[in-house]
């Protein structure tokens, strides 16, 4: 779609959405445009946004729409995210972290499930199930193996894979029922005055309540000491009281897992169907995060079978 002079396009994400600022006098706004995956891009992720903003969550708020056309308007957060600030080699990263573990506490503590749309319809915030977990882990399997083992050898790879991804969603202890962003990470935070907004939350779930951690922390985008990650998760068990500790570790651990199998089919995907290949280089990264959190006996099929690939590396 063709803007006038007016709007500036923005550089876009790994989705099919475009984003535009429109500058009028003093004020700016953002222009969301998606003809593709319409629903979840626009009317979905205004959905969510106000049982954000109704939770006392700052996410953008909607000033206009226009679905027909394939756009919404929202509010404009400017352009510093929590990963642009990190890049100054001086800030206090725990510091910061720890502001944003106190607004994931707040997130988690969201009871609204149900919202009324820009269309006034019912929205309802989906559950997590195993079913859309082993979906999500299947991504690495259809993209990343086509060019890594022979033919022949695939679906046996396949099979393999999907029956280990099963036990390990199996050996998940906490419950569905926590507000979960789903793309919880430095990227989708930004800098608002004094708060830390939060954007790209079209994909929120009901689901398990080390999910928005472990895209925090286990972040592909950008590199972290393990020392740093430890303290970011000590700094969120300060905060659980009543929490397992030992069921936490297990489920952050394969849920840790399973997203970054997932996120190098996606990445894989978008260099080969997209042509995004500036994907490709975060991969190598991904994989260290996967080690990190498969020294359980919980993963000793997975580590196993992994090994095929990269002997045909």
């Amino acid at each position: 779609m063709n803007f006038s002079k007016e709007f500036k396009k923005l550089k876009g994400d790994a989705s099919s959405r475009n984003f535009y600022r429109k500058k009028n006098n003093k004020n700016s706004s953002i222009i969301v445009y998606s003809k593709k995956d319409k629903k979840s891009n626009l009317l979905d992720y205004d959905s969510i946004n106000k049982i954000l903003i109704k939770n006392k969550i700052t996410a953008p708020q909607l000033l206009s729409q226009n679905y027909s056309k394939n756009f919404i308007e929202i509010q404009d957060f400017g352009n510093e995210t929590i990963f642009n600030l990190f890049k100054n080699k001086r800030i206090n990263k725990i510091n910061i972290y720890k502001k944003i573990v106190n607004l994931l506490n707040r997130i988690q503590s969201i009871s609204q499930k149900k919202v009324i749309n820009f269309k006034n319809q019912i929205y309802k915030v989906p559950k997590y199930t195993p079913k859309i977990l082993e979906q999500e882990a299947k991504l690495f399997t259809d993209w990343y193996i086509k060019n890594k083992i022979k033919k022949s050898k695939q679906k046996k790879f396949k099979n393999s894979f999907n029956k280990i991804i099963k036990i390990l969603i199996k050996k998940i202890h906490f419950k569905n029922d926590t507000f979960v962003h789903r793309d919880f990470h430095i990227s989708n935070l930004m800098v608002v005055k004094n708060d830390i907004g939060v954007i790209d939350s079209q994909d929120a779930l009901i689901g398990n309540k080390a999910y928005d951690l472990a895209s925090l922390i286990d972040d592909v985008r950008f590199q972290t000491p393990v020392a740093l990650k430890n303290k970011i998760y000590n700094s969120y068990l300060k905060t659980q009281k009543k929490l397992n500790k030992k069921y936490f570790k297990n489920d952050f651990e394969i849920i840790s897992v399973l997203r970054n199998l997932k996120i190098i089919g996606i990445f894989t995907r978008l260099a080969v169907r997209d042509n995004k290949k500036k994907y490709l280089q975060l991969i190598p990264y991904t994989w260290r995060l996967i080690k990190l959190r498969s020294q359980s006996d919980n993963f000793r099929d997975l580590n196993y079978l992994l090994k095929v690939l990269k002997k045909n590396k």
